[in-house]
């Protein structure tokens, strides 16, 4: 059975489809079809038109409802009636992403200038959705009607949609500086854009300095444009260089910090310059916060703060409410009103979305079309070019509206001038149009509307009224004409018109009033750890065989039963502290351990063995353990006679395994560690064989780590016990039995030697167990 090709209608044998397979590499293929798509989105999706500031799906949005006649004085119209338009007509994506667009161009906290008026659930801050298009209905705003200003005017060229049926403006000509007032975002291929939104007064103002000065340089606009102005406030914290330069490169990253203040000015409208603390009696207070940076939302801000009080992550905060109207207002309320409100502020800034960045990558297209990164000044002065070409479009527009008008115009007073013989001729001839041409010099637009004209209009009234109007349009003709012939007329007519829309969103009115403010602030500080915990008084207690627990409050240290411990254990250390205190341990292997007090456990047992907290083994034993105090000293001696003194902040310990401070020779111990008095000037070191020496602690030297000098030479044995003291107070011991007296000797001349002696046997009456404590 063979196969059976059919030939065409004119007896042709179709053509084979494998013929038109042409063989080329493909990663060749693939890079030519990719760079097609890429280009696609990056000209016809992703970036805004340096000219008006819009992406396609706004620009064709804002054009079905100007065709739908949604003017600011109109109905509204169902939200789905628009994105139908859209979709049909001029854009042919999904009606989700047209519809997604739609409700951002009403979303006040989301544009700085909204072009849409919405009327139903446009979402909100909290960043809850907008109905669907079904529920909810719109219309332009004025800001918009700016925007396209000129459409009927021949300002812009019209191109054909993508069906070929209608057309569609390539820009919005209208003078509004959509660009920089509303700002845009969006990913393409390869590239992004990020612009904040701005003051339109300080953008306009900018305009107008550029146009009077075309080689003004960047700080001179600087000083009329003050960077970001975003719709939901906040505060600019960097500074103005910083600002500055972003702008001068087309590249940067601002810092926007929330705003804390508890209401408005009521003559002013500005915001109370009160840094959010609200009064509420018997000293106590709370923070209110009325702005928000842009594009956080609310309610995941709350659920931020809210976590970190669950978490204990920020111990000084007690609560957040909402308390927000059409106004934000959340209110923090801290733990107690001792807490310090920097503090706070500070943990809150780096711990939350309360202060973010926004880029700035002024990547936009160029009147040809073409992506580019701009500085400040070349996009201004690109917009002003732009500005000056929609001037004389609009110009040349009226100019030959003028031009036809004013022929029609010569044609109807040649008329009147002429009336009987004009009704003479229409009265008795088949064809007057011809004849009317011929006898009076009348072009065929002429004598058409002559033909035209109704008889009511045959009176003398009327020919002073086109003669009145004549000379008005011959006027406003020698004006265009002077106007197109002159490139200083034009920036004089441009900054004319510029002004006029100063007016409308001058710093004076409500929609122009800047809402983000500048206050220079250097980054949030890092916070120290007793910021982030409870400050309460604890009692630390340390058994023998090293089992730690705190007890709430400052308990009488002098309790014979101050607390429980294991059979055949007992107290070791005991002393008041904070929660908000470090505890540092010694041990004898010259190692030091550091632990929150806020970390040790409660009281009710016999607590836990530190060996348990940190990395210390069974044959390691505590010889110290003391309160860290970031200015104090600590003395430090080993078995064998040699020492030093060390700050306690170089022997706090970052991780479980500790840090070696103190090195130690074979079969040699810390056996001393203890604080240094500030008013201490001599140290007294007693040894094993019962000798004392006493030396100016001047030749003790300061380390951070090390093994020290020789404070006494031993024959036998080696050292008992060593303290700092102030030598006009005198040494002191503590006496035998329970009485717990102490004895205080002045005349220490005797033992005072220089370091490093051998020394000699101690006052009379000094304990037989060698110990000063």
């Amino acid at each position: 059975m063979s196969d059976v090709i059919d030939a065409d209608a004119d007896g042709d044998m179709p053509e084979d489809p494998f013929d038109q397979i042409v063989n080329t590499p493909f990663d060749g293929a693939l890079s030519e079809r990719y760079l097609v798509y890429a280009m696609s989105t990056i000209t016809a999706r992703s970036l805004p038109d340096l000219r008006d500031g819009l992406k396609p799906v706004h620009r064709r949005l804002l054009w079905a409802m100007r065709q739908l006649k949604l003017d600011p004085d109109s109905g509204y119209k169902k939200c789905a009636r628009v994105v139908g338009d859209v979709i049909g007509k001029y854009h042919p994506h999904g009606d989700q992403s047209v519809y997604d667009a739609m409700v951002r161009l009403a979303q006040t906290f989301a544009l700085r200038y909204p072009l849409v008026d919405g009327q139903g659930n446009f979402g909100n801050i909290d960043g809850d959705n907008a109905a669907a298009y079904r529920y909810t209905e719109a219309r332009l705003t004025r800001t918009a009607i700016e925007l396209m200003h000129g459409l009927d005017q021949n300002a812009t060229d019209f191109r054909p949609t993508y069906n070929g049926e209608d057309e569609e403006p390539v820009i919005m000509p209208g003078l509004f500086p959509n660009l920089l007032a509303n700002g845009a975002s969006g990913i393409a291929v390869g590239m992004a854009t990020s612009i904040p939104s701005h003051n339109a007064a300080e953008v306009i103002e900018a305009v107008l300095l550029l146009i009077d000065q075309p080689k003004a340089e960047h700080a001179q606009l600087m000083e009329v444009f003050h960077g970001p102005d975003f719709a939901t406030g906040g505060l600019l914290v960097d500074s103005m260089d910083t600002i500055s330069e972003a702008y001068e490169t087309g590249r940067g990253a601002f810092r926007v910090r929330a705003r804390y203040s508890t209401g408005r000015d009521d003559k002013t409208g500005e915001w109370l310059d009160d840094d959010g603390i609200e009064k509420l009696g018997n000293g106590q207070w709370q923070l209110v916060i009325s702005e928000i940076p842009y594009q956080v939302q609310k309610s995941k801000l709350i659920e931020q703060i809210a976590n970190l009080i669950g978490d204990k992550k920020l111990p000084i905060l007690a609560d957040v409410r909402d308390e927000s109207d059409d106004q934000i207002r959340i209110v923090l309320e801290p733990k107690n009103r001792n807490v310090d409100i920097d503090v706070l502020k500070d943990s809150l800034f780096r711990m939350t979305d309360l202060e973010n960045r926004f880029s700035l990558n002024l990547n936009v297209l160029d009147e040809t079309n073409t992506p580019s990164v701009m500085g400040l000044k070349p996009l201004l002065t690109s917009w002003i070019r732009h500005q000056i070409q929609v001037l004389v479009r609009r110009s040349q527009h009226r100019l030959d509206k003028i031009d036809a008008r004013l022929e029609l115009l010569d044609g109807y007073i040649i008329a009147f001038l002429n009336l009987d013989r004009v009704i003479e001729i229409i009265r008795t001839q088949d064809h007057p149009k011809p004849i009317m041409m011929e006898e009076f010099k009348l072009t065929d637009r002429q004598a058409e509307a002559i033909l035209n004209m109704r008889l009511r209009s045959l009176r003398k009234l009327e020919e002073m009224e086109l003669r009145t109007e004549r000379d008005k349009l011959l006027e406003e003709r020698d004006g265009l004409v002077k106007l197109l012939d002159s490139p200083a007329r034009q920036r004089t007519r441009l900054k004319k018109d510029l002004r006029a829309l100063l007016k409308e969103y001058g710093q004076d009115t409500d929609i122009g009033r800047r809402r983000t403010t500048h206050s220079e602030q250097g980054p949030a500080r890092d916070i120290p750890l007793e910021a982030m915990i409870e400050k309460e008084p604890v009692t630390v207690i340390m058994s023998q065989r090293g089992w730690i627990k705190a007890m709430k409050g400052h308990v009488d240290l002098a309790k014979p039963d101050l607390t429980k411990f294991k059979e055949g254990d007992g107290p070791e250390y005991a002393f008041h502290a904070q929660t908000t205190d470090k505890l540092v341990f010694a041990c004898d292997n010259g190692r030091f351990y550091t632990l929150g007090a806020d970390k040790l456990p409660g009281a009710r047992g016999f607590g836990e063995p530190v060996r348990s907290m940190v990395d210390l083994d069974n044959e390691t034993q505590i010889v110290g353990l003391l309160p860290y105090d970031e200015k104090g000293r600590i003395l430090l001696v080993a078995s064998n006679g040699r020492g030093f003194q060390a700050a306690m902040s170089d022997v706090i310990a970052e991780t479980r395994k500790g840090r070696q401070v103190v090195n130690l020779k074979p079969k040699t111990r810390l056996a001393v560690v203890r604080p240094i008095a500030e008013n201490a000037d001599h140290v007294a070191v007693i040894g094993e064989n019962r000798k004392l020496v006493v030396f100016p602690i001047t030749e003790l030297p300061s380390l951070a780590k090390g093994q020290g000098v020789q404070l006494q030479r031993y024959r036998d044995g080696g050292l008992s016990d060593a303290v700092t003291f102030n030598m006009e107070e005198g040494l002191s011991w503590t006496m035998g039995g329970d009485t717990g007296r102490t004895r205080t000797e002045k005349e220490m001349a005797l033992w005072r030697v220089a370091r490093g002696a051998a020394g000699r046997m101690p006052p009379t009456g000094f304990p037989r167990n060698n110990r000063f404590l």
